[in-house]
């Protein structure tokens, strides 16, 4: 059988068939994506379209930062004149999705798939159908809604997400060197100094997977007499490397 790119189908269609349409997953992604895969943001909107027996699918994805956002992009994009307007988002631990009319399962939850096999984060997608008179049964609605969100999402325009922290270091103004100097390796951003006579205040953006180093570099840098803060108010995300494609 033939399985749409970034669609990983399995008996979680089937368990998930007699749910209600509308549902809500937390944590997900932890029980069936490996953390060493990395995941992406979206860089722009993304749109694709087939045409399936007879039947228009069209797919939208956009990156959101809230439920809020995605549910207020869902309204203001699903089409009143389509037989069914069917999606999911991924926002951090909250997952949702809606079959919109269709049978348990066979939409809004592929859709959902696609966005994890693509390994996308804070992004929602929305597959409108155009109903062209050929019923397609359930396992053709899971290939086309979750093959044709997969398509979309394939070609979309994104980037690492990396998450950082941001700390806020106040030290000996004879170190400030150093820390310029270090920066390159923790793959950090140092922002402009606040001098106080001999000392200074200075903020310093961290990719979380070096935190705990440089943490221990800087003790070791100031003799234990420097202090960092930590005044992450929600860990920032800033674009890496564009994400490989597939030639496939």
């Amino acid at each position: 059988m033939f399985t749409p790119r970034g669609l990983a189908l399995g008996p979680l269609v089937t368990v998930l068939r007699g749910f209600p349409r509308s549902l809500v997953i937390h944590d997900w992604l932890h029980n069936h994506t490996s953390m060493s895969n990395p995941l992406y943001i979206l860089s722009a909107p993304s749109r694709h379209q087939e045409t399936i027996r007879k039947s228009r699918f069209r797919a939208h994805a956009v990156h959101v930062e809230s439920v809020d956002a995605a549910m207020t992009w869902l309204a203001r994009t699903r089409d009143a004149a389509a037989t069914h307007n069917c999606w999911a988002y991924r926002i951090g631990s909250h997952y949702r999705f809606d079959d919109d009319g269709e049978p348990g399962g066979s939409a809004g939850q592929p859709i959902l798939q696609a966005i994890d096999g693509q390994h996308c984060a804070e992004t929602v997608v929305m597959v409108t159908r155009w109903f062209g008179g050929t019923k397609l049964g359930v396992g053709g609605l899971v290939r086309a809604y979750g093959g044709t969100a997969a398509e979309c999402l394939h070609h979309a325009k994104r980037h690492l997400q990396v998450q950082y922290r941001h700390l806020s270091l106040r030290c000996e103004a004879s170190n400030l060197a150093r820390l310029h100097a270090r920066c390159s390796h923790f793959g950090a951003q140092l922002g402009s100094p606040d001098w106080q006579e001999n000392r200074i205040e200075i903020d310093i953006t961290i990719p979380e997977k070096s935190f705990a180093e440089f943490t221990e570099w800087f003790a070791n840098l100031t003799r234990g007499h420097g202090r960092s803060r930590d005044i992450t108010s929600n860990c920032h995300k800033f674009p890496s490397d564009p994400a490989p494609r597939s030639s496939a």
